[in-house]
């Protein structure tokens, strides 16, 4: 995956923002747990970070279906439960939170008191193998993906997008687990991680709203893969990579410019997701395995959200 004159990505070191505090550390077995991380007491999982207009950060704690609001001077608070296993979350430009719920579905969280209503909980009356991650477009489309437990072994995770009119679109039925999603700043091209895959997709958007030519924009190594996706202004594509302590930046070509480094390492760490804080070149990062919120200086802002527009 490197870069064919063999330059080095530089090396960007994140720094500790937060950490959950120990009394909302939950201590105890999960059926969640029990699939995705068997024989161990996960007390915290914390997954897709979203900003609002006023500054606070919003992460979720799958195994014990919780969303935190992290406050400006960082003060963790519960903003909502679903009942559910919450991964993903996009800010809506309305101010909702909407949320790739594994076990619930998509779900909408009320922006004032945090009350959770299902906006999609199947498709065709089937259920969803299991959401992922999330992200709006431009025009308010929401693109979301549908992992459940596929992967190389039964590569059959989804892809869709729900129209503002309500109309579900079903774009992928072949990814082997479809995790993190980001389209470019041109809205033209949809990118992927294919986790099990070990590897990131890209894909034009053509006019009548179907993908084409899906391919290997890059592809990985490790125990896991490429979770989160994140893009800046200036068309570089940031990947949360679950199992390498850290995210790779890659430039438009997919070469590997930068590193971003965990301080937490290879051992104990996760870095599973990402999101720019909006207006600014500053990244944020859940490292889930300790449930720590790390930041991150990085070479160029973030692109415009629609919650932000």
């Amino acid at each position: 995956m490197w870069n064919v004159n063999f330059t080095p990505p530089q090396i960007i070191e994140a720094r500790v923002l937060t950490r959950l505090p120990d009394a909302l550390r939950i201590a105890r077995r999960s059926e969640w747990a029990d699939a995705n991380k068997p024989g161990q007491i996960v007390d915290s999982f914390l997954e897709g970070p979203t900003f609002d207009r006023a500054g606070n950060l919003f992460v979720t704690d799958i195994p014990h279906g919780r969303i935190f609001r992290i406050s400006p001077d960082l003060r963790w608070e519960v903003f909502a439960e679903t009942a559910g296993w919450p991964n993903g979350i996009a800010m809506h430009r309305d101010g909702s939170l909407w949320v790739a719920d594994y076990r619930c579905g998509l779900l909408r969280v009320e922006p004032i008191h945090g009350d959770v209503e299902v906006v999609r909980g199947h498709r065709n009356s089937e259920s969803f193998r299991g959401l992922n991650d999330l992200t709006f477009d431009a025009e308010g489309n929401l693109y979301f993906t549908d992992q459940g437990q596929t992967g190389l072994h039964d590569p059959t995770g989804r892809v869709y997008r729900l129209r503002p009119s309500g109309q579900l679109d079903l774009l992928l039925s072949n990814v082997p687990s479809p995790n993190g999603i980001a389209l470019d700043p041109s809205q033209r091209f949809l990118y992927v991680a294919a986790t099990r895959a070990n590897s990131v997709w890209r894909m034009p958007l053509l006019p009548d709203g179907s993908v084409s030519k899906a391919g290997a924009f890059q592809t990985f190594f490790g125990n896991s893969g490429p979770d989160g996706l994140a893009m800046d202004v200036d068309g570089r594509l940031v990947v949360a990579h679950a199992s390498l302590g850290g995210a790779f930046v890659l430039d438009a070509q997919g070469w590997c410019t930068h590193f971003v480094r965990s301080p937490i390492g290879l051992h104990g760490g996760t870095v599973t997701n990402i999101a720019f804080r909006p207006g600014t070149n500053q990244l944020v990062l859940t490292e889930s395995g300790s449930g720590t919120v790390l930041v991150a200086d990085l070479p160029a802002a973030g692109a415009q959200l629609f919650s932000h527009t």
